[in-house]
């Protein structure tokens, strides 16, 4: 991931430096996951193919789990653009969060290794060895794409076109649409029997369970009003293609 420039301006030279050092060590880093997964990559490994010593790597990251919330919050912040974008396409308040829909899989399909490193940290055994830093990094992105979604369903109460039983929260909605996205992608990702039990298409299994919990609630336009599939295809093209 390349650096953002806006954050580089007004950095001394020496700063400048350890982020391009730190973002050395992640790129490294993120090729011994995709290769070896979580046991295989080390510090040492690391220090070996950049030709640094241990204790230049751990000036930077006091162990590899810091390395893995690292890596976990670029992916977060990469989902955040997308989600920030997708909230802005035209079209009802249906049609926006289902745009939010083809952005959460567009980051999967263009960056499976981010999804997987943000599955492996959020285990208590690593989260437990990273830093209250980074911990509130996540937190803030996770936040953040919680309040895109929901300033969606909000909006989409105040317009009458989703009318929520007495007690249900806007935010309720939005964790039944990411429950539903995260179980379907951890499966997919993990499993490798779902065309053997009738799941021949995880994606289209996923956009029918959104859909139909999404007309539960009976927020218009519904699903057989819409050709919300043929919507979330073009938002991919006309905004995620180049992902």
């Amino acid at each position: 991931m390349r650096q953002n420039t806006s954050i580089m301006v007004g950095l001394s030279r020496k700063q400048r430096e350890i982020q391009d050092r730190e973002a050395q060590i992640l790129e490294v880093a993120r090729g011994h996951l995709l290769d070896g997964g979580y046991l295989g990559l080390s510090m040492d490994r690391i220090a070996a193919q950049m030709e640094y010593s241990k204790g230049t790597i751990y000036q930077h990251f006091r162990n590899k789990e810091e390395i893995l919330i690292a890596l976990a919050n670029e992916a977060l912040h990469l989902r955040t653009t997308m989600f920030e974008r997708a909230s802005l396409f035209p079209g009802t308040s249906r049609e926006r969060v289902a745009a939010i829909g083809a952005a959460a899989e567009a980051f999967v399909e263009t960056a499976p290794h981010y999804f997987m490193v943000e599955q492996i940290v959020r285990a208590s055994s690593i989260w437990e060895k990273t830093s209250a830093e980074r911990q509130e990094v996540m937190r803030m992105c996770e936040r953040r794409c919680m309040a895109i979604v929901g300033g969606i369903a909000r909006d989409a109460v105040a317009h009458g076109d989703l009318s929520l039983p007495e007690g249900v929260r806007p935010e309720e909605v939005v964790f039944g649409m990411w429950s539903i996205y995260l179980g379907a992608q951890t499966i997919s990702s993990s499993s490798d029997t779902l065309g053997e039990i009738g799941i021949h298409s995880p994606l289209t299994a996923l956009r029918r369970g959104q859909n139909k919990m999404l007309d539960g609630y009976g927020w218009r336009p519904l699903s057989g009003e819409a050709d919300y599939d043929a919507h979330m295809d073009r938002v991919k093209q006309e905004l995620f293609s180049d992902a």
